[in-house]
């Protein structure tokens, strides 16, 4: 370790800080280490403060004051006359863009950052009872009848999954060590995924309407637990009652209009109308206010589109004004917002808290860990098959994204390992080996890990229609031991949930990394396959997970995932 800083509490006590106020930040290096200075900006000029050193141990760690002058307060550091950013030292001249950043804007609720989310697509999760009559858009399926995956039925299988079903599985939610329920969208649609809503003042009948939202919401909130929403503020679907009003939407002077990636069944809203601003945000009984009765946030579904049209950009003030309606509403509640590419233009701007970390997680992850037999029609809507790529591959890209964003909004984004849009992981890496690797770094590094219902079972499926596979609750077979087990060790260790990140080895096929506070040291090995050992200058260690004591070194075996404690 020759240099490190992050934005955690280790290296910025103060993770809240005002406008106006002066914050120190730390930075670690070696003792050969002679001059440091932090180079800010305020009011987008660059301000130099010398920094201070003091000795704790073999290492020095250098302190300096930032002005908070913004509500985004960008920051360097000058390392003997390197630029230290969050891409790490550097010779040469590097962009502001990946600086470090404190962010004055209003902080999420703490619970937000240390939960740990469980996806559900209702209507393959569980039925209450026996299904109601088939809806005229509908192909009724039997719960253990194969998924089409593709084609026209994709959208029209309809397997009667509803909201009381999941009320009587909350045991196996809570088991598995989720705390915070996320459903796919639950208003009157025409497709099993509903995001083609043709109302929002309402859930859907087919889930079991209003009264079972209501309890479903009781009966998480009596656990602990909380449940979030999906919110669809880019499109509607066509036979909505709004699409009768085209103000509120963008119509083409042909007679035509917009819609979602040219899906005509999607039409695409206009927020330059007052009136949709209104009902969905600035209105007191406004969509986006009214399920907070029951709801604890919302997901923004394509949040990376929505207010974006052509010569049209109101994406950043489209997420200000949600933002604040779910604040001033629910001053505790959680908003996380879909991109599936790199969302750091969109973060840090008093909107948007976090995004659902597909760039900065998914990606590198299902790269580092693939199958070797794996046959993907795409890479996550990339043309061509996943790429196979190394370790060293896989921590440039977490650098790379956490350098367009804020340790903030990198904390209160959602890690996942597949969603009800992508393959299931089992099928991306193949072995049930791999999968554990998966998994623990789900668990382990920062960000909110977010579990697909049917992962903890091993489910497959190459597409994202095809992984909302119905849960096998009929074949008795438990879920898999590590999700529990490693979700476990997250609730249970501070330093997992609020911790820095150090990474402390990384080759083709092993990542070790440092999950630190001021009071904890963990360390964490995921090896994709079998290596050399590697030797780390660490007396003492207690194996926490993966049964390997520690012997001075990394063990060379693999696939495995380790995780030791190290004394503070």
């Amino acid at each position: 370790m020759s240099v490190h800083h992050d934005g955690s509490a280790l290296y910025v006590p103060d993770q809240n800080p005002r406008l106006g106020s002066n914050v120190d930040v730390w930075l670690r290096t070696a003792r050969s280490v002679s001059s440091v200075h932090v180079r800010s900006v305020e009011d987008g000029e660059p301000r130099f403060t010398r920094a201070t050193g003091e000795r704790r141990g073999g290492e020095l760690w250098w302190r300096a004051s930032v002005l908070v002058r913004n509500p985004v307060t960008r920051y360097r550091f000058l390392v003997d006359g390197d630029w230290y950013t969050v891409l790490g030292r550097s010779g040469h001249d590097v962009p502001d863009d990946t600086d470090f950043r404190l962010v004055a804007f209003p902080a999420p609720a703490p619970w937000t950052r240390e939960a740990i989310v469980y996806q559900i697509f209702p209507d393959r999760f569980a039925r209450s009872a026996t299904a109601p009559a088939t809806p005229d858009w509908a192909v009724r399926c039997e719960w253990d009848e194969p998924v089409a995956g593709r084609g026209r039925d994709a959208s029209r299988q309809w397997y009667g999954g509803d909201l009381d079903g999941i009320a009587r599985r909350l045991d196996h939610i809570q088991d598995l060590g989720a705390d915070t329920v996320y459903l796919t969208p639950f208003f009157p649609a025409r497709s099993n995924h509903r995001y083609d809503a043709v109302a929002f003042d309402r859930v859907d009948p087919l889930l079991g309407g209003d009264r079972a939202l209501r309890r479903l919401s009781d009966a998480l909130h009596t656990r602990g637990m909380r449940l979030v929403g999906d919110l669809t503020t880019n499109h509607t679907g066509i036979e909505h009652p709004w699409f009768d009003e085209p103000d509120l939407y963008y119509m083409t002077g042909d007679g035509g209009y917009e819609s979602w990636l040219g899906v005509p069944s999607l039409p695409k809203l206009n927020w330059h109308s007052a009136r949709l601003r209104a009902r969905f945000v600035t209105d007191t009984d406004s969509i986006a206010r009214r399920w907070l009765r029951y709801l604890d946030g919302w997901r923004i579904d394509v949040a990376n589109m929505t207010g974006r049209r052509a010569a049209d950009d109101l994406a950043l003030e489209v997420s200000r004004l949600l933002a604040d309606a779910v604040r001033g509403t629910r001053p505790d509640a959680l908003l996380v917002a879909e991109h599936a590419h790199g969302a750091g233009a969109d973060l840090d701007a008093g909107g948007w808290p976090g995004t659902m970390n597909y760039a900065g997680f998914t990606r590198p992850l299902w790269t580092w860990l693939r199958g070797d037999d794996l046959a993907l029609p795409d890479f996550l809507g990339v043309p061509g098959p996943v790429p196979r790529r190394d370790g060293h591959a896989f921590v440039a890209t977490v650098r790379a994204m956490m350098a367009t964003m804020s340790w903030r909004s990198w904390t209160h984004s959602w890690n996942l390992l597949g969603s009800h849009d992508t393959a299931r992981i089992r099928t991306v890496v193949g072995s049930a080996q791999r999968m554990e690797v998966a998994a623990g770094l789900l668990a382990t590094l920062p960000g909110v890990p977010m579990v697909f219902a049917g992962d903890e079972f091993g489910l497959t499926g190459s597409t994202g229609e095809e992984s909302r596979t119905p849960m096998p609750w009929r074949r008795a077979e438990p879920p898999l031991p590590w999700y529990a087990r490693l979700l476990a060790l997250r609730r249970k260790h501070a330093a997992l949930r609020g911790g820095g990140l150090r990474f402390a080895h990384v080759d083709a096929d092993a990542i070790a990394f440092w999950r630190e506070t001021a009071d904890e040291r963990l360390l964490i090995l995921a090896r994709r396959a079998g290596g050399r050992p590697v030797a780390l200058p660490i007396a003492e260690a207690t194996n926490l997970y993966g049964g390997a004591p520690w012997s001075g070194v990394l063990p060379a075996d693999g696939p495995t995932f380790q995780i030791w404690s190290v004394p503070a």
